[in-house]
């Protein structure tokens, strides 16, 4: 009897007749012989609820606190399936990271999964249970609770995969993942697969159907993953190796678009400098993602970098322990904007068409970087739309 570890996300367990819903589902999965283990984010908007009432308490809610407050939301929503399978006739049992003992380390707010000691859950599976787990939390070697960052459920179903040795569907509220993402260009098509690597670049690039972490768990553990809508009919994504793949890849894969990050620009610094700044900002565990610099000139350089929008107050901080910060740029306009696909490691011509649509629409790339399979540019939020839409037609995405 296989297991099967499922993941549903915070729009899927909105309401209790969502839940119950859900509950429905499992029973009908499991009466073809499955061993199930369900994995829960918080309830809809839950988390950004917490975030907001921390807010009004505190401009700079303490980290360690903020965890606490934010892992009650899974424990709800898993307490609240267990009661509904309970109620149908199935034996249920919730659990929190600490009941499981799932070993954290790192920063709060960005924690990483260790390990997760899988005997309780195989006893209770064993004695015919539905087990749930809720996500996106963990212990850290002084027993606090951290989380695991936005999306961590994800992380959560894939690394209990890997310790039970099951199989992994995502449950959310699209029938799967697509090329662009159809809120923001409605001729996207649903991709029937997606090899890790392609999709790593992309949820680590902005589409947010999938939790970056997880995909690196998956690919380093071979787990294939489902992506699918909850209770949906359609067929959904695999996200699986490339040897697994059934087709010939497409040049260009997809498309993410990203508004979370800003661009910061120090002008005329200090060569010299440029190490010490990068490693503070490292130990802070901001995530530094596209850099740029000029040649230097007498020791000094221009250089350009994006980061997290909520991480610009403390990297300021950090830029005037170097220098008075008069001469720090930022910009919170803008978008970054990714190609991603396994084709352009052996196909010319890609960058040149995106930047004549570029040029043909006054789009200007601020800042760019690239991979054997990625072009990403950063630029102007406001040409966000035409960038996608002009893009995805040239691409047939």
């Amino acid at each position: 009897m296989g297991i099967i570890v499922q993941k549903y996300g915070g729009s899927s367990v909105a309401s209790t007749e969502k839940i119950r819903s859900i509950a429905e589902n499992i029973i009908t999965r499991k009466d073809e012989d499955t061993k199930i283990v369900v994995v829960v984010s918080a309830m809809g908007k839950t988390t950004d609820e917490y975030i907001k009432l921390a807010k009004e308490l505190s401009n700079k809610p303490d980290k360690r606190e903020l965890d606490v407050l934010m892992s009650t939301g899974e424990m709800i929503s898993a307490s609240l399936l267990a009661m509904s399978l309970n109620e149908l006739g199935h034996k249920a049992v919730s659990y929190n990271a600490y009941q499981l003992d799932i070993q954290t380390s790192g920063l709060h707010g960005k924690s990483l999964i260790n390990d997760i000691n899988v005997e309780k859950i195989e006893s209770k599976l064993q004695d015919n249970n539905v087990v749930i787990v809720t996500g996106f939390q963990g212990i850290n070697s002084e027993g606090d609770v951290t989380t695991l960052g936005r999306g961590g459920s994800d992380t959560s179903a894939v690394a209990l995969a890997v310790k039970l040795n099951g199989k992994c569907e995502i449950y959310t509220d699209v029938d799967g993942i697509f090329s662009v993402d159809p809120r923001k260009y409605d001729k996207a098509k649903k991709l029937n697969e997606i090899e890790y690597e392609e999709m790593l670049e992309l949820a680590s690039l902005g589409a947010q159907v999938m939790h970056s972490r997880s995909i690196e768990l998956a690919q380093k553990y071979d787990v294939e993953i489902y992506v699918g809508r909850t209770c949906g009919k359609e067929k959904g994504t695999y996200i699986r190796g490339k040897g697994q793949m059934n087709l010939e890849s497409k040049v260009i894969t997809g498309i993410a678009a990203s508004d979370d990050d800003s661009a910061i620009t120090i002008k005329d610094f200090k060569l010299e400098d440029v190490a010490g700044l990068f490693e503070d900002i490292a130990n802070k565990g901001i995530s530094v993602d596209m850099i740029s610099q000029t040649a230097p000139i007498e020791g000094r350089i221009n250089v350009s970098f994006t980061i997290p929008k909520e991480e610009v107050n403390l990297c300021k901080e950090m830029v005037q322990a170097y220098s008075d910060g008069d001469n720090m740029l930022v910009d919170n306009n803008i978008t970054k904007f990714s190609l991603v696909g396994l084709g352009m490691k052996d196909t010319s011509g890609v960058a040149s068409k995106v930047f004549k649509i570029f040029k043909e629409n006054n789009i200007v790339a601020k800042l760019i970087t690239t991979s054997d399979i990625r072009i990403t540019c950063a630029i102007d939020s406001k040409k966000k739309m035409v960038a996608i839409n002009k893009v995805a037609g040239e691409f047939n995405l």
